[in-house]
C-alpha cells in the first residue's frame, strides 16, 4: 500500500494588510503594519486604543446583504477566504466535470473567540430594553463556533466531515493538523481549512487590558506590534481570516491541481503549566516542535526558517527562543525566524492560519 501524501492546493487571506493573497503577499515583504486607532467602537476609556483591523472591507461586496445579516463577522471572514482558496485550488464544486466528491470531502474551521460581536450586541440589547427577553432568532447560530464550518459546507454541498477547533491561540493550527490527519486515515481525500477571528470588541479589549496582555502604545500603532524588541509592551489584537485548501496529493495530481507545498508532519502539546502564561522554559512549543519533526521525519538541521508565534509579551517570546534555542541547538543561528504578528497584530484563534498561508508562501 502506498503511503499517503496530503499538499496544499489553495489559499485565502482576508487580513489587516490586505484582503487577499497577493495583496498580504505585498504588504508582508513591504514590512507594512496593519496597526491604527480602533474604529469598531469608542476607545477613549480604554487603555489600549488601537488594534490591527481590516481596511476597505465592506461584507456586501462579498455576501448578499440578507446573508451577512443573518451571521456574525467571524463567519463572514470564513465564507469570503473559504471562497479565495477553493477558486484558487481550481476547484468547481458546482461542474458536473467536477473531479471533487462531495462525500469524501470536508471542512475544519477554527476560532477561538466564534461570535463574541454578536452576543454583546445581544446583551446589550437585552439590558437596554429593560431586561425584556428579545433575543434575535439568529442569536445562537451566529454565536456557536461551528457555525463557521457548517456554513461553509452548505456553501459548497460538502457532506463529509465537518466541526470547529478551538485552542486559543493554536486553534487553527490544531485545525490544520486535524485535516492532514483526516486525510492519512483515509477519512477524507480535501479538506477546506483555516480560521477566522472578529473579536475587537468591547469585552475582548477590556477583557485583555486587564490581563495585561496589550500593547498600550496607543501614541505609535504603526510600532506597537514589536516582537522580540527589549521594549515590548504586549500584542496588537487583530481580525480577519486565512484558508487553506488540504488535499491528498494523488487526488491533486488527478485533478491537475496547483502544488504549492507538502505538509508532512505536525505535533500538538500542552504546558500544563498555567491558564494565560506559558511554561518559563517554553516545554510545550519544544515539545509540539519535537513531534512535529518525528512525525515528518526530519532532523532539526533541516529546518531553514520559523515563523514564531511571538505575540510581543514579555515572557511569552522569551520562552518561545527558549524553546527553538533547545531543539535546534548549534543550527539556531542559521534558522531564519520571524513574526509576522508585526505587521498583521495578533489573530488569535485565526493566527495559526493566516501564518500557514505566510509560510507556504515563503
Amino acid at each position: 500500500m502506498t503511503e499517503k501524501r496530503v499538499v496544499i492546493t489553495g489559499l485565502g487571506a482576508l487580513t489587516p494588510i490586505g484582503n487577499d493573497v497577493p495583496s498580504f503577499w505585498d504588504s508582508l515583504l513591504a514590512g507594512k503594519s496593519g496597526a491604527g486607532p480602533i474604529t469598531h467602537f469608542d476607545a477613549t476609556k480604554f487603555k489600549t486604543q488601537i488594534a490591527c483591523e481590516l481596511k476597505n472591507f465592506d461584507v456586501t461586496d462579498h455576501l448578499e446583504r440578507r446573508e451577512a445579516r443573518r451571521i456574525d463577522p467571524f463567519c463572514h471572514y470564513a465564507l469570503i477566504v473559504a471562497d479565495q482558496a477553493v477558486r484558487d485550488a481550481g476547484i468547481d464544486f458546482a461542474s458536473d466535470n467536477n473531479r471533487v466528491d462531495r462525500a469524501r470531502s470536508g471542512v475544519i474551521w477554527a476560532t477561538g473567540l466564534g461570535g463574541i460581536q454578536t452576543l454583546e450586541d445581544q446583551i446589550e440589547g437585552y439590558i437596554s430594553s429593560g431586561g425584556v427577553p428579545r433575543f434575535s432568532p439568529f442569536y445562537i447560530p451566529r454565536l456557536l463556533g461551528d457555525s463557521s464550518s457548517g456554513l461553509i459546507a452548505m456553501r459548497y454541498g460538502i457532506h463529509g466531515i465537518n466541526f470547529n477547533t478551538t485552542s486559543a491561540c493554536a486553534s487553527a493550527n490544531a485545525a490544520l493538523i486535524s485535516a492532514r490527519d483526516s486525510i492519512l486515515l483515509d477519512k477524507v481525500d480535501m479538506v477546506i481549512v483555516g480560521g477566522s477571528e472578529a473579536s475587537i470588541t468591547p469585552s475582548i479589549v477590556g477583557g485583555f487590558n486587564s490581563l495585561k496582555a496589550l500593547s498600550t502604545r496607543n501614541e505609535d500603532p504603526q510600532h506597537a506590534s514589536r516582537p522580540f524588541d527589549a521594549a515590548r509592551d504586549g500584542f496588537v489584537i487583530g481580525e480577519g481570516a486565512g484558508a487553506l485548501i488540504v488535499e491528498e496529493y494523488g487526488h491533486a495530481r488527478r485533478r491537475s491541481a496547483p502544488i504549492y507545498a507538502e505538509l508532512v508532519g505536525g505535533g500538538m502539546s500542552a504546558d500544563a503549566y498555567h491558564a494565560t502564561s506559558s511554561h518559563p522554559e517554553g516545554l510545550g512549543a519544544f515539545l509540539s516542535m519535537e513531534a512535529a519533526l518525528r512525525d515528518a521525519r526530519m532532523r532539526a538541521q533541516e529546518i531553514d526558517y520559523v515563523n514564531a508565534h511571538a505575540t510581543a509579551t514579555a515572557a511569552g517570546d522569551i520562552s518561545e527562543l527558549l524553546a527553538l534555542s533547545r531543539l535546534l541547538g548549534e543550527h539556531l543561528p542559521a534558522v531564519n525566524i520571524s513574526s509576522t504578528k508585526s505587521m498583521t497584530g495578533h489573530l488569535l484563534g485565526a493566527a495559526g492560519a493566516i501564518e500557514s498561508v505566510a509560510c507556504v508562501l515563503a
